[in-house]
């Protein structure tokens, strides 16, 4: 599959194709032409002697001195060295490429004045596999991932290449590539920008766009298993709180439960559930809200000109302007957002997989084993449910509260956008265990009212399952079948 970027609006989506599924990457003609135009304008800048930042001045607070044009290819080389300075864990393949995405989307504009054929040493290594290795620490928004990124460029540091860590240089050398030898400006306009925080963004909405379908679904076999009361899901009730997202769980659970003969023959076992049964539509429909919210932010940014300067106009009439679009408070805000609206929906579905494990209030089996006892059954996936829970309340914190003053106080506000973006990945990575735990619980409080009893909803979700997952009968080593159950959930639709 190959993308042509360049003439038509970006969504998250096209970046996961590319990042997560391998897509092939080019540009339109119209984009070629626009960088060209772009890079005609730096180098008669460079060739005038006309003083503008960033492109024959030093950087940051450094902005006021300025260079001999025989120091600017230096001066790009030193900026890359000098700013890959991130610690800690890497970053994953996918999420490298991602970043990737959002810097070349970013160059497509013309509006850096970086070269073509800087572009086209970006589009290689994606196109080849080549994948730096950038470590996860160190951004308040932008610069030091982008600079680990840029070294590779260079053939410096190391890279996953053919499934193996090898160094750029070697890498590029295979590929049939060169390192890359960078001019005026492209050493900040690699650095510079919002595509980490963009890049990563897009791969955490694709995994809570399935996340909300599938909390629908674990959330539906729960509430037949513990017999709920299916007048709470009412079409007219739902229609009565104009929340877009309200009404697409509502439709959902109404769809996967409505032909439950075990709900029907549970009409007025008790006046009404409890909350995080019975407010699933409200809960999951916030949370769809706040989705799309974040997704038309991050859409927005993936669509932008984000370096700093910019270079606008034509050759024959140009500005080059200093401004502060590489701030992202939009994208570390809709982050931080999203944040939230996820830890919501992990959160009601622990609650929910508690009831289940609770025979004071299931009904069932306590922690959901025939023979509690010689058997834990599902004891201690609730505590582990919980315990990711407690963990995402903390990185549910809003990032970009926090502030920093950097660069001598020229950058004396910052939006924390790359670790709004990190802290939400590794948030909705706990909401797939804890849904995969609600998955294994649900499945096995179902087995006990036997499929004759189930909706075709929860069946077909049920049976998807099973066919990874057995019944329990009596306790056996849990946390791989978690890991199964995650893997179903990643590899389905539901």
């Amino acid at each position: 599959m190959t993308l042509v970027w360049g003439d038509e609006t970006l969504s998250w989506q096209d970046v996961v194709q590319v990042a997560r599924h391998n897509a092939e990457l080019t540009l339109s003609a119209s984009a070629w032409q626009r960088i060209a135009q772009g890079r005609e304008i730096v180098e008669q800048i460079v060739a005038s002697g006309h003083i503008a930042y960033g492109i024959n001045t030093g950087l940051g607070a450094l902005c006021n001195i300025t260079l001999p044009e025989v120091q600017l290819s230096q001066l790009s080389r030193n900026t890359l060295l000098s700013h890959a300075c991130g610690v800690g864990p890497l970053l994953a393949r996918e999420q490298v490429r991602a970043i990737l995405c959002a810097a070349i989307a970013n160059y497509s504009h013309g509006k850096s004045g970086v070269s073509v054929a800087l572009v086209q040493h970006l589009l290689a290594l994606l196109n080849h596999q080549i994948t730096p290795q950038v470590p996860s620490q160190g951004s308040v928004g932008y610069l030091s991932h982008m600079a680990h990124i840029g070294l590779a460029l260079i053939g410096v540091g190391d890279v996953e290449y053919q499934q193996q860590i090898v160094s750029a240089e070697q890498a590029l050398a295979q590929a049939g590539l060169t390192p890359y030898r960078p001019g005026a400006k492209e050493g900040l306009s690699l650095v510079n920008g919002t595509p980490c925080m963009t890049g990563l963004s897009c791969l955490a909405l694709d995994d809570a766009a399935r996340l909300l379908d599938w909390a629908d679904v674990t959330g539906a076999m729960s509430f037949e298993a513990l017999r709920g009361q299916l007048v709470a899901f009412d079409a007219e009730v739902i229609a009565l709180k104009a929340s877009p997202g309200m009404q697409v769980s509502g439709l959902r659970l109404r769809q996967l439960l409505s032909d439950s003969p075990l709900l029907a023959k549970s009409v007025g076992v008790r006046t009404q559930d409890a909350l995080s049964l019975r407010s699933m539509p409200q809960v999951h429909g916030a949370s769809r809200d706040q989705f799309d919210h974040a997704a038309r932010q991050v859409n927005i940014e993936l669509n932008a000109c984000t370096d700093n300067p910019l270079v606008l106009g034509t050759v024959d009439n140009w500005r080059v302007v200093s401004q502060a679009n590489p701030h992202g408070e939009s994208v570390a805000m809709a982050a931080d957002l999203l944040a939230i609206a996820m830890a919501e929906v992990g959160s009601i579905a622990e609650r929910r997989l508690d009831r289940l494990v609770n025979p004071l209030v299931s009904g069932l089996p306590a922690f959901l084993v025939a023979q509690p006892g010689v058997n834990s059954g599902m004891m201690i996936a609730q505590y582990v449910a919980a315990s990711l829970c407690a963990e995402n309340r903390q990185l549910a914190q809003p990032a970009v509260l926090d502030n920093y003053v950097t660069s001598g106080l020229q950058e004396d506000h910052l939006s924390l956008g790359t670790g709004a973006a990190l802290k939400l990945l590794k948030l909705v990575g706990n909401v797939w265990q804890i849904l995969a735990i609600e998955y294994l619980l649900a499945a096995q409080a179902l087995d006990f009212h036997g499929e004759a009893e189930l909706a075709e909803g929860t069946k077909q979700a049920l049976r998807r399952l099973r066919a990874e997952v057995a019944n329990w009968q009596e306790d056996r080593w849990l946390a791989p079948e978690i890991a199964r159950a995650v893997e179903v959930m990643k590899n389905g639709v539901c």
